[in-house]
């Protein structure tokens, strides 16, 4: 099982961080990133975006890999956590944990933190998110550190 912690996602010691995102079908620069993806912008960069926004639409539940940009990890995981109505789901929050552990896998990352997918601009709830997400780490097999930040601003994980 994943450690829960308050902090900051972006403060976080692992290789590669989780970014709530969206189907990726609108446009990026189109959209005022928030919450996650607002901080990777701000401190990151834009050159995740960018390569995210050549990589096409994202499955409901999907993730894709982006280089970390000026963040200091191996790369960033965007997961598709919320529906082109801006809303998370049962099913969209436990196939962002299963399809990013399949990247953290896939490319042997030994470290990951997420975020609460869904708990902010998809409107599920924190509590209710992280209890998602809870149980869908408990149906996965890793080898990998696995951290998930809830959000704090000015508390360190």
């Amino acid at each position: 099982m994943p450690r829960v912690l308050d902090g900051d996602l972006l403060d976080q010691d692992v290789e590669v961080i989780v970014n709530a995102w969206n189907r990726n079908i609108i446009p990026w620069w189109l959209l005022v990133p928030q919450g996650v993806s607002g901080a990777i912008k701000r401190r990151g960069g834009y050159g995740p975006f960018l390569e995210l926004g050549r990589l096409g639409p994202i499955p409901l539940g999907g993730a894709v890999l982006t280089s970390a940009g000026r963040l200091p990890y191996q790369a960033i995981i965007h997961v598709a956590g919320i529906s082109m109505l801006w809303r998370a789901s049962r099913k969209s929050i436990k196939g962002a944990v299963a399809s990013a552990m399949s990247l953290v896998h896939g490319h042997q990352f030994r470290s990951v933190a997420f975020p609460v997918i869904g708990a902010g601009t998809g409107g599920f709830g924190e509590d209710g998110a992280l209890q998602l997400m809870l149980d869908a780490f408990a149906t996965l097999d890793s080898a990998a550190e696995v951290t998930v930040v809830r959000y704090r601003r000015g508390r360190r994980g």
